[in-house]
């Protein structure tokens, strides 16, 4: 966003009934029953400096989840749920404004701050997460009433500390297409998707997740409280060697 403070909160729901093998079909012998809610508040401030003629900005955010899991295996059920606060993430970030065009640079880490263990439900990593950001906004027709954007994410993990193994690194895009229907309404379509680029070190498998989803989207502005609502819907259309599920997520920002 342009220079100013913000406050976000993120409300995200995620479920899932199957679990993936590494060809995307579903695991037969495993009956998967997921549910996370992670309530998100993050903190952004865009200052009037600049660099590289870009706006500098720092934003931070702690997640509180809670995550249920119920699963049949070949080796025995396990069932098990967990409330609580999950990892740090803070970063910097530099973006810059053009008549048709935002770009946004960053560069962050995750901290494992939350509770974390082998057992599936604990909501932390428990490896530090260095992340590289870029992405970009373009906004087709001169009034911006269309827009296309997408933003790129690569992750570098360091060795994990319940079970001293090194996650792959992973890369991410999620993009969007958008049209103002009217002066404080946006609608559009969303997705994302997510390739783990190389294998965990030190893990007795050497397959890589994937995952691919697509949903709408509607944004409400109210200009004069400075309020800003988004809804969006995901459905995971494909998946490998994970779970395979859908996601809301709720986004309230304000400006100050």
């Amino acid at each position: 966003p342009p220079p100013g403070v913000y406050f976000r909160d993120y409300n995200f729901f995620y479920w899932a009934d199957q679990v993936n093998g590494p060809t995307g079909n579903k695991i037969g012998a495993a009956d998967l029953d997921a549910l996370t809610y992670a309530n998100i508040p993050r903190v952004i401030w865009i200052t009037d400096t600049k660099f590289l003629g870009g706006y500098v900005g720092v934003d931070a955010l702690l997640p509180i989840v809670y995550q249920q899991t119920s699963v049949n295996t070949p080796g025995g059920p396990y069932s098990g749920s967990t409330f609580g606060i999950g990892d740090f993430f803070a970063e910097g970030t530099l973006s810059w404004h053009t008549k048709q065009f935002d770009f946004a640079v960053g560069s962050g880490v995750w901290a494992p701050t939350g509770d974390s263990g082998p057992n599936t439900t604990r909501i932390g990593k428990g490896f530090w997460t260095f992340m590289q950001t870029a992405g970009a906004t373009w906004y087709i027709d001169e009034d911006k009433t269309w827009a296309v954007s997408a933003l790129n994410r690569y992750e570098f993990c360091t060795e994990q500390r319940d079970t001293d193994l090194i996650p792959g690194q992973t890369y991410t895009v999620e993009w969007g297409v958008s049209k103002t229907v009217a002066k404080v309404i946006d609608l559009g379509a969303v997705g994302y998707y997510q390739q783990q680029v190389n294998p965990n070190e030190g893990a007795s498998w050497s397959s890589r997740s994937r995952v691919a989803a697509v949903g709408p989207e509607v944004n409400l502005v109210f200009p004069k409280q400075m309020f800003f609502v988004s809804l969006r819907y995901n459905y995971e259309f494909m998946a490998e060697s994970r779970a395979q599920g859908n996601a809301i997520t709720l986004t309230l920002t304000k400006r100050f």
